[in-house]
């Protein structure tokens, strides 16, 4: 895939929809230019997932798959907010949906279930299921939502020791070079500008190197 039509990667984490800043950034990426493609977190599903697997001591695997399936639920969730996104569960999927001017929200069971590249196990969380997403594509750019404060320049590494990101994501993006941002509370203003889903006419939606950048 060329450098052109790779989507841009945006994972929301679970947490925004309890900080209620979820919706405005759905407006905000329902504007978006530029092609991208949603990665939902688990959110309070996976919570009810961790839950039932310290009460019943099921497998890491199974609680994985039982994870895969929360990150779903909150993709459907967010299908019903916008009326611009659309599920998409494989990669024919994701560009069938951005050539109809949708925005695909990526249901992660039945990509990652042959993807021998993923860890079974909450070591790998949706910010390396979407690093990954992001390395399938063709190397395509990837931008993390956060509900925390996200410090500037911060390397990858630096993020995963913070517990800002997963250590999925730091290996990954290491290992696929991708161009990568992690935005914050706060940085709503960067989401919108990033993905070209600003108020302004006649701005040029930005690169993957812009993205990079901006790290």
């Amino acid at each position: 895939m060329s450098a052109a039509a790779r989507p841009t990667v945006v994972k929301l984490g679970g947490s925004l929809s309890e900080s209620g800043r979820i919706g405005s950034i759905l407006k905000t990426i329902g504007r978006a230019r530029v092609a991208c493609v949603i990665v939902p977190g688990g959110g309070v599903f996976a919570d009810a997932v961790r839950a039932a697997q310290t009460e019943h001591k099921f497998s890491e695997a199974v609680a994985h798959r039982m994870a895969l399936l929360a990150m779903h639920q909150t993709g459907m969730m967010l299908c019903a907010m916008h009326a611009r996104l659309q599920p998409a569960e494989t990669l024919a999927g994701i560009r069938r949906a951005i050539t109809s001017s949708r925005i695909p929200v990526w249901l992660p069971l039945k990509l990652v279930d042959g993807d021998t590249a993923v860890s079974r196990g909450w070591k790998t969380t949706s910010d390396g299921l979407a690093a990954r997403l992001a390395e399938r594509l063709g190397g395509a750019p990837i931008v993390l939502v956060k509900s925390c404060r996200v410090p500037r320049s911060a390397s990858a590494a630096r993020l995963a020791k913070s517990g800002i990101v997963d250590a999925t994501f730091a290996a990954v993006v290491e290992r696929a070079r991708l161009s990568w941002r992690v935005i914050g509370d706060g940085d709503e203003a960067e989401l919108a500008d990033l993905l070209g889903a600003g108020h302004r006419s006649g701005r040029r939606a930005p690169s993957a190197r812009a993205i990079a950048r901006r790290r």
